[in-house]
């Protein structure tokens, strides 16, 4: 069946045009140009401010001019992640889709619900005759994935919503009410090349799911690049490695699927006999959650330049001590992820090393607790540390208005009651809200599973669902 067939036909047209326009983080200039398109060939007010985010005003339908103005908002990005297999290039070529069973995914790829079904959804309602709402304001924001520069250029005084709908989780039984900040830790260091002394090895670290790193973080998935390091680690007895190079991960936001190292060993038979036992365990550890994890180690031509075993060991240290994974469980939510780390990326090329982390919590205290930590395992091991892109948690107002009347419109229209939770995801509400502090704030979506990996994939029944569940909201509004 064809995409746009699917029932709702509105929205998946809308995703279907949408996923035709490449838009990967940091490089959305097709995409803001197709939405500012959309809204001025609907004849509708549209702007795209200093940074790119696009806002697009639609009048109230007639009758509702007197209830609360209504913010609808979802991000333009999305996560460029392929299989190592596919050829591929976000950059220049539309997502290819198709429907498997109840599911829509791409071949090979991310597909882009995350958040292509809010931005289809909002493309929706501006320009349905038939579907009653409050004055509208859609906000399309940019670079949400790799930094939320959208989000945090957004100025005071833009916007006159009153009620923010954030159309950015992906449970379509939960309503959200808060999430979690972030922090980029970036760890460097160049090294001086010598002449590399022993057999060169290559270790393959692949088939691993991933996912995302803040909504998966506690699923007990693999990281390619703690792998590689567990793996690595077994040869530094003696100071007997020279890394070559580390091509590990991907994107910061991602639990990271594949890594490779290339490393010159003195003590080839010893090393091998001790990485192929660490390997068998590794893949009975993960036996049950990574069935398609592979480890290839074997010997190849050997390498002219490596970095010292002085310096590899203290790499292989620091990967070997780096936090990963769940960090602290919030005492005060149940089972919500309060802090955790990411090691996203690690490369070394040429000398040049750079280890990519993202780092999450509700709790800003926290946030930097994890990122002091990281900070001092990498000085530790000599390298140089930044923090970058900080953003704020989102705190949650489980009692607001809003909150209250989704809950009553879910119940009577699902027959169920929906759980309304905090994700350890980063949404821009918490960005957002640092500038419109009056501003009420609540977040829902279709399901999708596999966000952030290219086995991500939109439910279809839920997309029915969510639908028809934004369309009442928006006709329960409540008058000023």
């Amino acid at each position: 069946m064809e995409i746009t067939q699917l029932e709702p036909q509105l929205i998946w047209k809308n995703f279907a045009a949408l996923n035709a326009v490449p838009r990967p983080s940091k490089k959305e200039e097709k995409v803001i140009a197709f939405i500012k398109n959309f809204g001025e060939n609907l004849g509708l007010e549209t702007t795209v401010d200093e940074v790119g985010n696009v806002i697009i005003k639609k009048p109230a339908t007639s009758g509702m001019e007197d209830r609360k103005s209504i913010i609808l908002q979802s991000h333009l990005d999305m996560v460029h992640q392929k299989n190592g297999d596919v050829n591929f290039d976000f950059a220049t070529q539309g997502i290819q889709m198709e429907v498997d069973g109840d599911w829509v995914k791409a071949k090979g790829t991310t597909l882009g619900a995350d958040n292509g079904l809010g931005v289809a959804a909002i493309m929706s309602i501006l320009e349905s005759n038939d579907i009653p709402h409050p004055a509208l304001e859609a906000l399309f924001t940019i670079d949400e994935e790799t930094g939320m520069t959208g989000a945090m250029g957004l100025k005071p005084g833009q916007l006159q919503g009153e009620i923010l709908l954030n159309l950015d989780t992906e449970e379509d039984d939960e309503i959200d009410i808060g999430c979690a900040g972030g922090i980029d830790v970036t760890a460097s260091q160049n090294y001086p090349l010598q002449k590399a002394n022993g057999q060169t090895v290559k270790i393959e670290v692949k088939g691993l799911q991933g996912g995302h790193s803040g909504m998966d973080i506690h699923k007990g998935f693999g990281n390619s690049n703690v792998i590689l390091g567990r793996l690595l680690y077994t040869g530094i007895s003696g100071q007997n490695i020279q890394l070559i190079s580390i091509d590990g991960g991907g994107l910061r936001n991602a639990i990271p699927r594949e890594a490779n190292a290339v490393i010159s060993v003195r003590n080839e038979a010893e090393f091998m006999e001790k990485a192929i036992e660490l390997k068998n365990a590794i893949l009975e550890e993960f036996a049950a959650v990574e069935k398609d994890l592979h480890i290839n180690i074997e010997t190849f031509s050997t390498a002219d330049k490596a970095i010292s075993e002085e310096d590899s060991r203290k790499i292989i240290l620091a990967l070997k001590s780096a936090h990963n994974g769940v960090y602290r469980m919030s005492p005060d939510v149940a089972d919500l992820v309060e802090t955790s780390n990411n090691v996203a990326r690690v490369e070394l090329k040429e000398g040049g090393l750079k280890i990519l982390n993202l780092s999450r919590s509700s709790v800003e205290s926290t946030k930097y607790a994890v990122a002091e930590q990281l900070k001092s395992v990498f000085e530790l091991a000599g390298m140089k540390v930044e923090f970058s892109g900080s953003y704020p948690g989102w705190k949650p107002k489980p009692g607001s208005e809003i909150v209250k009347l989704m809950e009553r419109i879910y119940e009577k229209d699902f027959g169920a009651k929906p759980a309304v939770v905090a994700c350890h995801a980063g949404l821009e509400c918490g960005i957002i809200g640092a500038n419109y502090p009056q501003m009420e704030m609540v977040s829902f979506g279709p399901t999708i599973r596999g966000a952030h990996s290219p086995e991500e994939r939109a439910n279809i029944p839920s997309a029915q669902k969510f639908w028809k569940f934004l369309q009442e909201i928006l006709k329960e509004i409540p008058k000023k």
